[in-house]
């Protein structure tokens, strides 16, 4: 019979996965929440480690998935030759511990098959379906699991998987497993959505980068169907918040999300249809504003902002406490948009910026 501390699964090595220029704002949420000890930072990646990890990891908005670490490895080169380098690490990784340690972790139980997803940076003389093709095989002989090779397209979504990932940074690559049966960026209120919704995690990072507190009036100018908001709410409690769009449908659908997603005991968002170059709002009445304003990359300007893009920035200065407010905005060619916002009275305070589906905004954090 093994001991409590045998089961504990002692320094168990775990895997967030992030957008690039999230890392560090994902390390501080993992070590704020008590769920482990940061061991590094890769692209789009922090490795950490936990004595006793359970279902809070689930939990992590910042990320785009946890992973239980089944092996690392080193000196993978870029010939055909070097795939072989996954086969020992893939064949004697502890595959059927990591299985019952998912579900211990909030993950399902048990699995019917296994899945594999690869990804890697840099040039090669293989590509992602040899990398999966070479693991797959070896877990599905160890768990004795079908294994379905992705080679020939999408592979049908049957039973429940046993989800693999394996991640190639320069020679260094390791096998994972998703905790979750979904990736956690996928959340579940988020039930309608249209172009240029926000990523999910990266709307819960802006809203830890706008200094939120319980009782804050929290305004977003140009809300979508609320993402921002919504990611807001369930970070801190009791918040006043407000999101205006110019388009009823598109508010209609944010009501829809917002809904679903309510933590219990929390007011529901209010929503107005307005357009943000001239909001419906007193002067100097909102502690933060947090937004997405549609510049033209996925949603085109509307309104009078089609027309005076600075007036966004003026009525941003306009409505925000003096002293006190502050705005944390997603900009696209931030360089132009910060003179608009300067000129209009506002000061940047921070900036990084982070990759999005092949482009590279900027959150800014902008002061009265």
């Amino acid at each position: 019979m093994h001991s409590q501390r045998e089961e504990s699964h002692v320094n168990v090595r775990l895997l967030a996965r992030t957008l690039r220029g999230l890392e560090e704002i994902a390390a501080q949420e993992i070590t704020s929440r008590g769920l482990g000890v940061v061991k590094r930072l890769r692209h789009r990646e922090v490795h950490f480690s936990c004595e006793e990890p359970d279902s809070r990891l689930l939990e992590l908005r910042t990320v785009d998935d946890v992973f239980l670490v089944a092996a690392t490895l080193g000196g993978v080169g870029h010939t055909k030759a070097d795939l072989a380098r996954f086969d020992k690490p893939a064949r004697t990784a502890k595959w059927r511990e990591l299985l019952r340690l998912r579900h211990r972790c909030g993950g399902p139980e048990g699995a019917t098959r296994v899945d594999v997803v690869a990804s890697y940076l840099g040039k090669r003389n293989f590509n992602r379906y040899d990398i999966e093709d070479a693991v797959g095989r070896e877990v599905s002989a160890v768990l004795g699991l079908p294994y379905r090779s992705r080679r020939d397209g999408p592979v049908r979504d049957e039973g429940t998987a046993f989800p693999v990932r394996v991640t190639l940074d320069g020679d260094q690559a390791v096998l994972a497993v998703r905790i979750a049966e979904r990736p956690l960026h996928r959340r579940t209120y988020k039930q309608e959505s249209v172009r240029g919704t926000l990523h999910p995690p990266l709307a819960a990072a802006m809203a830890g980068l706008t200094d939120l507190f319980p009782g804050a009036r929290v305004l977003d100018p140009s809300c979508g169907t609320g993402t921002l908001l919504i990611e807001s709410q369930l970070s801190v409690s009791g918040l006043r918040l407000l999101g205006t769009d110019h388009d009823p449908a598109t508010l209609a659908l944010a009501a829809a999300n917002a809904a679903a997603a309510r933590p219990a005991g929390q007011d529901p968002i209010a929503w107005a249809v307005a357009d943000a170059g001239r909001l419906p709002v007193a002067d100097g009445t909102i502690d933060r504003v947090i937004g997405n304003p549609p510049w033209g990359l996925q949603v085109d300007p509307a309104g009078v902002l089609a027309r005076q893009p600075s007036a966004f920035y003026q009525q941003v200065r306009r409505v925000l406490k003096p002293g006190t407010g502050r705005a944390v905005l997603l900009l696209h060619n931030a360089e132009e948009h910060l003179r608009l916002a300067e000129s209009a009275g506002l000061h940047v305070h921070d900036e990084q910026t982070v990759s999005l589906m092949g482009t590279h905004p900027a959150i800014v954090s902008l002061t009265h």
